[in-house]
């Protein structure tokens, strides 16, 4: 069939043409945002879950929501070696630059000045200009160097700006797990001080399944923030995943070459679209037939293994594969890290070094004390496949 007319889309936050499976938080961000303008501030939404599960796309759905609604956004991807300090000041310099101008109201014209401030808190060499003289503003003093009090002053000021027209600020983060630990705890912080003191303010984490033990260790309030874990999906929505993107071009799935698709997948949302995608380019006519779906999961898987699954491998050294190959009997389950020492033939305590840069690095996770698991679905059978 027509590549072009190609309804899959594989790729790291690339939003599906049917986004099915995640109505409850989408639901639940729309009557904060409503409620926040309301003057009842939520407390912050976290998203969690294995990589391949769409939280990218997710977050990026309650940011369009959120601008639909005129709402200032600011979202950032944490782990890109720029502070979170850097990474809020820079995400606010366009939304702001969009509002200022000569008829601006105090609440803005005050916004404008504290950002310069926080501009000047990580860069003293670097300049804005929002283009309007904010010599007479109030406002000002996020440069104190502690990042508490600089960037509760800045969010608190671009909020109010915001409040002024009935809207707010959103601040989304992907990749969360890999803020600082003094990052989570001031994020925490600011993030609570927000929502109690009903400031038009919304956050958005998303992060891996270890992110709410983390925010918990930051701060013992967090466990009170609003946890949506993000998970595969059910088979009935996976179906649709694949269905509805090709009814809309006119094709059609069969019985069993969606049943094959779904199967392969497990459900989860980047292995659909990429298996969605192949099974597309390799059918004829206006049916994708099941010998379609398999040439197209093969193909697909192939892709997978070149690049999702490959990056990852080849970012580990050979301590850190042998560690990798010892968690692949269980497959995608957890696995004790005792038993994971004794089939190495090594002590718990020789293998930590390994194990924390492998939980650094992202590819696997702590979901309790002595347990370790792949963060990536499927990539136990990858390792199996590769040659020792």
């Amino acid at each position: 069939m027509d590549p072009i007319r190609n309804p899959y889309v594989p790729g790291a936050g690339r939003r599906p043409s049917a986004l099915v499976g995640r109505d409850p938080v989408i639901r639940d961000w729309a009557i904060s945002l409503q409620r926040a303008e309301a003057g009842r501030t939520d407390q912050p939404m976290i998203l969690y879950g294995l990589r391949g599960v769409g939280k990218t796309v997710l977050l990026t759905r309650l940011r369009k929501d959120a601008a639909a609604r005129d709402w200032l956004t600011v979202h950032v991807e944490a782990g890109s070696r720029r502070s979170l300090r850097e990474m809020t000041g820079e995400g606010l310099y366009g939304p702001l630059s969009d509002l200022a101008r000569p008829s601006a109201g105090s609440q803005l014209l005050r916004a404008l000045k504290t950002a310069l401030s926080f501009k000047a808190s990580y860069d003293s060499t670097g300049t804005w200009s929002f283009g309007l003289d904010l010599s007479g503003a109030s406002g000002g003093a996020a440069n104190s160097g502690v990042l508490l009090t600089d960037l509760t002053k800045v969010v608190h000021d671009v909020a109010m700006a915001a409040g002024e027209s009935g809207a707010g600020l959103a601040v989304l983060i992907d990749e969360a797990q890999d803020l600082t630990a003094d990052e989570l705890t001031t994020l925490a912080a600011i993030m609570q001080s927000v929502a109690t003191d009903d400031v038009p303010a919304l956050f958005a984490l998303a992060g891996l399944p270890s992110l709410p033990q983390t925010l918990a260790e930051a701060k013992s309030y967090s466990e009170r923030f609003r946890y949506h874990p993000i998970e595969k999906l059910g088979r009935s929505e996976a179906e649709a995943a694949l269905v509805e993107p090709a009814s809309g071009e006119g094709v059609r799935w069969t019985g069993d070459a969606l049943s094959h698709v779904v199967a392969a997948a497990g459900t989860y949302p980047y292995f659909l679209q990429q298996f969605g995608q192949e099974s597309w380019n390799v059918a004829d006519g206006t049916t994708i037939e099941v010998n379609d779906a398999r040439l197209g999961v093969a193909l697909g898987q192939n892709h997978l293994d070149n690049g999702f699954f490959r990056a990852r491998w080849d970012r580990t050294t050979g301590a850190e594969k042998s560690y990798l190959r010892a968690m692949c009997p269980e497959g995608d389950r957890s696995v004790a890290t005792g038993e994971v020492a004794a089939r190495l033939g090594r002590s718990v305590g020789s293998l930590g070094p390994a194990r924390a840069t492998l939980i650094h690095k992202g590819l696997i996770y702590a979901p309790d004390h002595g347990i370790v698991a792949f963060t990536v679905p499927g990539m136990a059978a990858f390792i199996d496949r590769q040659v020792p």
